[in-house]
């Protein structure tokens, strides 16, 4: 009991690295106790990610618990990431807490004094959503055996032993060593963060998993833990992570074109990408190729070319300069070929940037192919707006402190408000931009913007009807939970979840066996 209130059960799904597999484990859970009829959520006490997220209150989260509030069948909240990290570069993060950005740290600023607070927070939080939901899934970061982290920790055994969640440590045996991985993170954990590692989580198996039955009966031997499951490999899971999966995006395959031709998306990778995701619906459509690029020569035979969001704009747009796409993206505004910018990618495309803020460079010329002009503003934009565009409704969410003053061309997307209709981004010609990040995974004008893309390229290319970006990840989430359901003791996960850590778990002394 906590002040007065019945507690949910809880879990915390650690990792033995980054990419693990943690973000997908824990969405394949919670969609896996809500076909169980239990009422659930999401928690990560501090992420550090540029996939965000904007939810319906105006806060700010990572885009790997919006997918996990999906998952759960629930609207996402700030109370799901109380604190997000979101790199800027040179070392130093912008601090967003409870939805809101606080400030810039460097690193050792960051794990320098404020942990004691924000850990506070983060248990308030966790608190309230343990108070609200039959049980709570937890997810860590990186791994919880960066000791030298330990003393600051507020998302893996910090939060573990604070709110006495037992543990599962999920290992990635497709990059080897996974038993070495488990047994090693483990035994650098202290006495009583041991008490609270139930076990570990297989992910990426590929091959039978009877071979793989000795190791861990060995690796139970060893420490006194079971192994609850060995999930296999699988295409296509990687929705909404952090800031890894670039490859396996670029490894999904094309589903065949409905029309003659396929549709070619390069995607601009710029330094500090945000919010790559925002593509993701295209490479749901039927006959649409999309692939991120580094060099503007990997461009040159696009049919649409995307310059993404970003975390450092003008960082951003020297590289275009540098990687040769400033002369691809003119030479594309010249033939009428079709240019997409999505927040920082449109404030680029633009005549003119002033930024005192983000990084203080000062007034920047921009690629000159909007008559844009950008002036970083302090306070940061979040919003969640609805509006039109090429006539069709679409919603999208609004992360940005970059306000732009349009002098020209046509509104690419209109507002529907109580204040009437105001435009956002511009359109010249096939060149377009926009600072609505999640503007593509509208159905109807994701069709009805594919075919001026098609129409513009010369390309014959026919966009699918029927396709609905919300039922193919609501088919991905089922697949996750189709693997937690097949492939894991999710009888004992439901024990572990409402009872607690098992008691009399061994300590493994560093340095054993």
């Amino acid at each position: 009991m906590s002040g007065g209130r019945a507690r949910g059960g809880g879990l915390l799904v650690a990792g033995t690295t980054s990419d693990a597999g943690k973000s997908v484990v824990t969405a394949g859970i919670l969609r896996w106790l809500v076909r169980q009829g239990m009422k659930v959520a999401p928690f990560k006490g501090q992420n550090m990610s540029l996939n965000s997220f904007v939810t319906r209150e105006g806060a700010e989260i990572g885009r790997a618990q919006a997918m996990q509030a999906s998952a759960a069948g629930i609207e996402p909240s700030a109370l799901m990431n109380p604190v997000l990290l979101k790199p800027g570069g040179d070392s130093s993060s912008q601090v967003v807490l409870m939805g809101r950005p606080v400030g810039e740290l460097s690193a050792r600023g960051y794990h320098g004094g404020r942990q004691e607070t924000l850990l506070g927070t983060v248990l308030d939080c966790l608190d309230e959503l343990r108070s609200r939901y039959d049980a709570v899934i937890c997810e860590g970061a990186g791994s919880p055996a960066e000791i030298n982290l330990r003393r600051t920790d507020i998302v893996n055994m910090g939060v573990a032993r604070a709110a006495r969640l037992p543990v599962v440590v999920v290992g990635d045996i497709d990059r080897g060593g996974v038993f070495a991985s488990f047994f090693g993170t483990t035994a650098l954990l202290s006495r009583e963060d041991q008490e609270l590692v139930a076990g570990y989580l297989v992910n990426k198996f590929r091959g039978d998993v009877s071979l793989l039955t000795p190791g861990l009966d060995m690796l139970r031997g060893l420490t006194g833990r079971p192994a609850y499951g060995v999930l296999p490999w699988r295409e296509g899971l990687g929705i909404d992570e952090e800031d890894g999966g670039l490859g396996a995006r670029a490894a999904r395959p094309v589903l065949p074109p409905v029309g003659e031709e396929v549709l070619r998306v390069a995607v601009c990778a710029v330094p500090l990408m945000s919010n790559f995701t925002d593509v993701d619906a295209l490479s749901a459509e039927p006959g649409v190729r999309v692939r991120f690029v580094e060099r503007a020569d990997d461009a040159a035979d696009a049919d649409l070319l995307v310059v993404p969001g970003t975390r450092g704009t003008v960082r951003a747009l020297a590289w275009l300069r540098e990687r040769g796409f400033a002369s691809e993206l003119a030479r594309r505004a010249a033939l009428g070929l079709p240019v997409l910018g999505i927040c920082g990618g449109y404030q680029v495309l633009g005549e003119r940037i002033e930024d005192d803020v983000e990084s203080r460079a000062g007034t920047v010329p921009g690629l000159g192919l909007l008559p844009v002009r950008v002036r970083f503003a302090a306070e940061k934009t979040l919003a969640r707006p609805v509006g039109t565009a090429l006539g069709e409704r679409v919603e999208g969410y609004e992360i940005h402190h970059g306000v732009a003053s349009v002098e020209g061309g046509e509104p690419f997307v209109t507002y529907a408000g109580t204040a009437g209709q105001d435009p956002d981004g511009c359109a010249v010609g096939a060149v377009r931009g926009t600072h609505w990040h999640g503007v593509l995974e509208n159905d109807a004008f994701r069709r009805a913007y594919l075919t001026e893309v098609a129409r513009e390229s010369g390309r014959r290319f026919v966009a699918v009807p029927d396709t609905e970006f919300g039922a193919v990840r609501e088919a991905q989430l089922d697949r996750l939970a189709d693997l937690v359901e097949e492939h894991a003791d999710t009888a004992a996960l439901l024990r572990l979840i409402e009872t607690g850590p098992p008691p009399g778990l061994p300590f493994i002394p560093p340095g054993a066996p």
